[in-house]
């Protein structure tokens, strides 16, 4: 998906954003105000959001003297997901199709979103799961890759839908025992999203192999990923992508068996994909 004119004060609000969340100084805010500006006017339409916006990222960051912007605040987000783990837990004992309902939990997840400029309650988001029905369905489709699969790579995205991913992993691998899961993360902190170094945090490694796609952008890009990533990915039977990041990078150059699991929180993808703003997708790629 490439970037569009109405990206922009999408990805102005994010800057400004930056300066509320971290609670900066005024000249602090018009600085990066400033950087925003510069970038956008820069933009190259030929490329996706998350390609457009991960320099800018990376400036702010040199800036404000730090590698990791959000640090503190990812943090925080993984401790308030794990907290509803007692409720995840609930909703699977209860669940007629266990496999439906984790994957319906790692959706639910990815509300947690510094980049959108649409903000969810992650509790009741949770909570309701089983009153949601995806837009795109493709789970069955999903359902019947899984069964004849043994390498899976799931493409992490916001940190705190690491708990919710982990949640869904457990629930693969119980249910498919010979599948081996790996599981991407970013190469570098960019926005909020997962670090290698965040999925291990949260013990993913007990259920998946991490790996650290090398990828600098809120979206993989396979053309920036290390040859470890490359490889995996190509070796795949399944990719699972979460978040609208992933989506919008890797529906440019789809692979066959990908599906997509994000909310959509945005008008431009929500045209793009054919569905309601708020509404969640489990959609299989084209290719």
């Amino acid at each position: 998906m490439k970037i569009e004119k109405e990206c922009k004060e999408c990805i102005l609000a994010q800057g400004a954003r930056v300066g509320e969340i971290l609670n900066l100084a005024q000249k602090q805010k018009e600085t990066i105000t400033a950087l925003v500006k510069k970038h956008i006017k820069n933009f190259d339409y030929t490329l996706t959001p998350p390609q457009n916006a991960y320099k800018l990222y990376e400036e702010i960051a040199l800036f404000l003297r730090t590698g990791d912007i959000y640090r503190e605040i990812k943090t925080a987000s993984t401790k308030k997901a794990e907290e509803l783990l007692p409720l995840c837990e609930k909703l699977l004992q209860n669940a007629s199709d266990m496999l439906l309902c984790a994957a319906k939990i790692a959706v639910a997840g990815n509300v947690i979103d510094l980049a959108s400029r649409v903000q969810y309650d992650l509790k009741e988001e949770i909570k309701n799961i089983a009153d949601f029905k995806f837009e795109t369905d493709d789970f069955l489709a999903f359902k019947n890759a899984l069964a004849n699969a043994r390498k899976v790579v799931y493409i992490s995205d916001n940190a705190g839908e690491e708990v919710f991913d982990k949640v869904f992993i457990k629930t693969i691998k119980k249910l498919y025992p010979l599948v081996f899961i790996y599981y991407f993360t970013r190469g570098k902190p960019i926005i909020n999203d997962i670090t290698y170094e965040d999925a291990l945090n949260s013990g993913l490694n007990e259920f998946a192999e991490v790996v650290n796609s090398g990828v600098p952008t809120p979206g993989f890009v396979y053309s920036m990923a290390s040859c470890e990533a490359q490889e995996k990915f190509n070796h795949a039977d399944i990719v699972i992508a979460k978040g609208m990041g992933n989506f919008e990078c890797m529906s440019e150059n789809e692979r066959a068996n990908t599906f997509y699991l994000f909310k959509v929180k945005c008008a431009p993808v929500g045209r793009f994909a054919r569905a309601k703003l708020g509404s969640i997708m489990c959609k299989r790629s084209f290719a």
